[in-house]
């Protein structure tokens, strides 16, 4: 582990990523001004940023100490590791010429990397309402396709092994056509990595308007799935050449749904663990 070079401490655009929902207005603008100006930001003084974002100097102050910074220069100091010298071997592209060791070692990094941002920007009061919307719901389905699809199979696997009843749909038809008769009883977790597949997002706005609860995993807190759902549940992965739909992105989504499952189980464990029981034992006992 120690030739991996991994961030335990989240970066600039990860922390603002994990802030975005809980910021005020002038804290806003400061992000977008910093954004569009991201070589120039660490010459500027904190006065400078204030006058030309339009805010003030305590907007600034603020906005430091809501991302998690001792203060203006320690921001500067955290943007410049990131826009000046970038530490390319958290996300590396895997490049021509690179051997299976160097992939290995690229891949790993980026899977790891992907979990240590996902537990910043994973909001933990969003948590505990998807955890108490799925305990309460009478019907719980999983919408996804390609690799999240896999995800929103893996989701009702495991919800079936505690004996709670579930469906997973990667056919856009089916999505559709369940997501058309759900009522307020029931909750639609939706898996998109992007937020913005159009058929997940059709199926999502059939099931809302039905009344059901939605609940999405996605990497952007921008995207079109967020708008709908009633819940946000973020992941925080990198997806370069050779590696769209990576493994990274899975890893983090699987990682939120292993969270839910372990959550709602422990809201009444001894029936849950007597259900994994049988379960278990349906499966070694099953006579060939």
């Amino acid at each position: 582990m120690s030739e991996l070079n991994v961030n335990t401490n989240p970066g600039f655009f990860t922390r603002i990523n994990a802030a975005m929902s809980r910021l005020r207005d002038s804290e806003k603008k400061i992000i977008e001004f910093i954004e569009q100006n991201q070589d120039e930001i660490i010459h500027l003084s904190i006065t400078e940023v204030a006058e030309r974002s339009e805010t003030s100097e305590s907007s600034v102050v603020r906005l430091c100490k809501r991302l998690g910074y001792k203060g203006f220069q320690d921001l500067k100091i955290n943007l410049a590791k990131e826009v000046i010298a970038p530490e390319k071997q958290i996300h590396e592209v895997i490049e021509k010429g690179d051997d299976v060791v160097k992939i290995k070692k690229k891949v790993f990094q980026s899977n790891i990397q992907a979990l240590y941002d996902s537990i910043e920007v994973c909001n933990d009061e969003e948590l505990r309402k998807a955890v108490n919307a799925i305990s309460n719901a009478r019907f719980i389905e999983f919408y996804g396709t390609g690799g999240s699809g896999t995800v929103a199979l893996d989701a009702h696997h495991k919800l079936l092994k505690l004996g709670i009843k579930s469906f997973a749909y990667n056919d856009t038809i089916l999505q559709a056509m369940s997501a058309s008769v759900l009522t307020d009883q029931d909750v639609v977790i939706g898996i998109s990595h992007t937020g913005s597949n159009t058929d997940v997002l059709a199926a999502l706005k059939l099931a809302k308007e039905a009344g059901a609860t939605i609940i999405c995993i996605t990497n952007s807190s921008k995207s079109p799935i967020t708008k709908i759902s009633d819940i946000v549940l973020q992941t925080a992965s990198n997806e370069t050449l050779f590696r769209t739909d990576a493994i990274s992105s899975r890893i983090a989504q699987l990682t939120i749904i292993d969270i839910l499952v372990a959550a709602v189980a422990n809201q009444q464990y001894e029936l849950y663990y007597s259900n994994l029981q049988k379960t278990r034992k349906s499966t070694i006992d099953k006579k060939l």
